[in-house]
């Protein structure tokens, strides 16, 4: 338990939470149909919201139940301690929330999805890979380079389970796309605002409250100091201290090796 803790929190959870329901499903303790997203029963009165959220976290049967966690937490992990784009409490938290609200909408709604850890899964890798294109990856018995890392998942899926359940994979390459657009590529490059922000409510959920260097794949992270603190520290002003007061950086105005 006291290595779990010390796992990135977000990655940890979701990792967590989706070993735990998949092996109640195929253990035979809960049943999966009150876990599937359908949305005829999001308009019912009471609404079964928590199935936009428990439709994340089931695995495909057998391997995958072991393979789904490897990926979502290998990916995951690494976007939450090494990405330059999640650098503020609550950054990756704010993607993988508008991520999986896109999903929802895409595989959900538009094309009657009931599942969608793959489509999540998918978004993932596309992100690692918009971050390490020349990284070396192993994915089964291939290595190659990052960047061809979520279009090989997509092509796997295609080859074994047919068009339909590609199809359905691919809305979560598009939904880290509209991330990477709207994030980073239109404000770069097309000089618009970034709108996707993380809320501070998340952020002081996260300990944007209490900061303290945090580790990250590129060095440690160390937070500004408060705009409150004492001005000495704010900023370099020039002004040095003498024997009973403050020096005003003046001196005699003597040449080097004159007297």
């Amino acid at each position: 338990m006291d290595v779990f803790w010390t796992l990135p929190p977000v990655s940890r959870t979701i990792t967590a939470a989706t070993v735990a329901v998949s092996a109640l499903v195929y253990g035979g303790v809960l049943s999966v149909y009150p876990l599937l997203f359908a949305s005829e029963y999001m308009w019912r009165l009471p609404p079964q919201i928590w199935r936009v959220v428990t439709a994340f976290l089931v695995t495909k049967p057998k391997l995958s139940i072991i393979l789904d966690p490897y990926f979502l937490y290998t990916y995951a992990s690494s976007l939450e301690t090494e990405s330059p784009r999640f650098t503020a409490p609550g950054d990756f938290f704010t993607y993988l929330v508008f991520v999986g609200l896109l999903i929802v909408a895409s595989s959900g709604l538009a094309l009657q999805g009931y599942f969608f850890l793959q489509p999540l899964t998918l978004a993932l890798a596309y992100t690692y890979s918009q971050d390490n294109p020349h990284r070396k990856v192993s994915f089964f018995i291939l290595t190659f380079d990052a960047m061809y890392l979520p279009y090989s998942m997509l092509f796997l899926t295609f080859v074994l389970e047919g068009p339909g359940a590609a199809m359905h994979q691919s809305m979560g390459l598009f939904a880290a796309h509209a991330f990477d657009f709207l994030t980073r590529i239109w404000p770069t490059f097309g000089g618009g605002k970034n709108y996707i922000q993380t809320p501070m409510f998340v952020k002081r959920a996260f300990g944007a409250d209490n900061p303290a260097p945090r580790q990250r794949g590129y060095g440690t992270a160390i937070p500004p100091r408060d705009a409150t603190a004492a001005p000495g520290a704010q900023r370099a002003t020039g002004r040095g201290f003498g024997f009973g007061g403050q020096w005003n950086g003046r001196g005699p105005g003597r040449r080097l090796g004159g007297e």
